[in-house]
């Protein structure tokens, strides 16, 4: 009977707390998956409080948000060059995230926060050069 109540009791506690976020790692690279210049992995799909930790593995690259490329209220996103940029994503959306130096040669990432796409049409809505804009249309068919 004493087994029972603790058992009642362990799950009542897992229960109650609140679930661990996640965070995940996302390589800037000058060569890797989908060609020169890439972010690895280049989509990535988030609950919200998880996390992304950004690492410049080859130098020269940085992480910045996409103007019109993020929900209502979400905090915008520009890391120093070569620097780890740690990124918690409290809002539900769609994200799109560029590496300043690396833009025009099509270094684009695209996050998935959370089951909401209230922003889904005004991301894909946003102008891109050429190789960026080839680079996204491929992520954005990775949306559900």
């Amino acid at each position: 009977m004493m087994i029972f109540r603790a058992l009642i009791a362990a799950t009542a506690l897992a229960i109650a707390l609140p679930a661990a976020a996640d965070e995940v790692s996302v390589k800037m690279l000058n060569s890797g998956p989908g060609g020169m210049m890439v972010f690895d992995p280049a989509f990535v799909t988030l609950k919200p409080g998880d996390s992304i930790k950004f690492v410049p593995t080859d130098k020269g690259h940085n992480v910045e948000t996409i103007k019109g490329m993020a929900p209502d209220g979400a905090d915008y996103v520009k890391s120093s060059v070569g620097q780890d940029a740690v990124v918690k994503f409290d809002r539900e959306g769609v994200y799109g995230f560029k590496c300043s130096p690396h833009y025009m040669m099509g270094m684009v990432a695209l996050v998935v926060v959370g089951n909401k796409r209230d922003n889904l049409e005004a991301a894909k809505g946003v102008p891109h050069n050429k190789l960026a804009q080839k680079r996204f249309d491929p992520l954005f068919e990775k949306i559900q």
